[in-house]
Formats: C-alpha cells, structure tokens, sequence
C-alpha cells in the first residue's frame, strides 16, 4: 500500500492530474485497500459504479472491468497468486473442460487492465505473485525481441 501511495504522489507531482489516474483490483476485498492508498496519498478518489463514468479531480477506483477507459496512469493492484486468477472462481469448477476458460478469462482481464494504462503502469503484488505476470512478462519480451 505504501508503494502505491507513493507512486500515486509521483505522478500527481508531474502533473498527471487525479481523474488521469485509475486504480484497478481484481476482487472486490481489494477496493479498501485500494481506497486506503489513495488516502495515505492524500488523493480524492471514487469507486467507479456500473456507468464506469469518471469524476473530475478523483482517482477512479474499480475492479478489473474497465474495458474501453483509459488513463495516462493505472496501477493494478494485488496481483497475487490466488488473487489472480480468483481461487473462488477456480474453486467453483466442476467440470474440467471450464478451467481453461477460467483461466483465460481472469488472464485477459489482467491484460485489459494493463492496457488501460497510457503513460504509466505500476502492477503491484506480493509473494508468491500471480504466474499471470510471468506470462506477461515474456510476451512482452517476446514483442521487444
């Protein structure tokens, strides 16, 4: 939380202004936690709602869902292992032929989320991180090469 409240301070002193900035979770027991970083920023901020609008001078807030915005700056937070993929929806299969839908839906949420971001992408986690990440890191590279 404490490195995302900094970055939040960071890009707000070069001028990227709060409704520029989102901050995107997978689950929505991360929201608090989202919420409580851009207090500790000392940043306004909303929780985006069903009609995904912005708000001027408030960082928007929202689960990873927010296909077709986009910021100049997205951090996507909490991309732990069981958090991403959710263990409650791979809990929840019964059917193996479904897990590989599963997990290719929580893989593009992942990505939408990323691609949300314009200027400035801050993906945070903590050990052991989502192995989402690791695949995201060697297509990019695969993209650079």
């Amino acid at each position: 939380m404490r490195q995302l409240a900094s970055w939040l301070r960071q890009r707000l002193a070069e001028g990227v202004v709060p409704q520029e900035i989102a901050i995107s979770v997978r689950s929505p027991a991360n929201v608090e936690r989202a919420s409580a970083a851009a207090t500790a920023a000392g940043v306004p901020h909303k929780l985006l709602d069903e009609r995904v609008a912005t708000t001027f001078g408030q960082v928007s807030i929202s689960t990873m869902m927010a296909k077709g915005l986009e910021f100049r700056a997205v951090a996507v937070m909490a991309c732990d292992d069981e958090v991403v993929p959710l263990q409650a929806r791979i809990e929840s299969i019964t059917d193996e032929a479904d897990l590989e839908e599963v997990y290719t839906t929580e893989r593009h949420l992942l990505y939408v989320a990323c691609t949300r971001a314009r200027d400035h992408l801050l993906v945070t986690s903590v050990a052991p991180a989502s192995k989402f990440l690791d695949d995201m890191i060697a297509s990019a590279t695969t993209v650079k090469a």
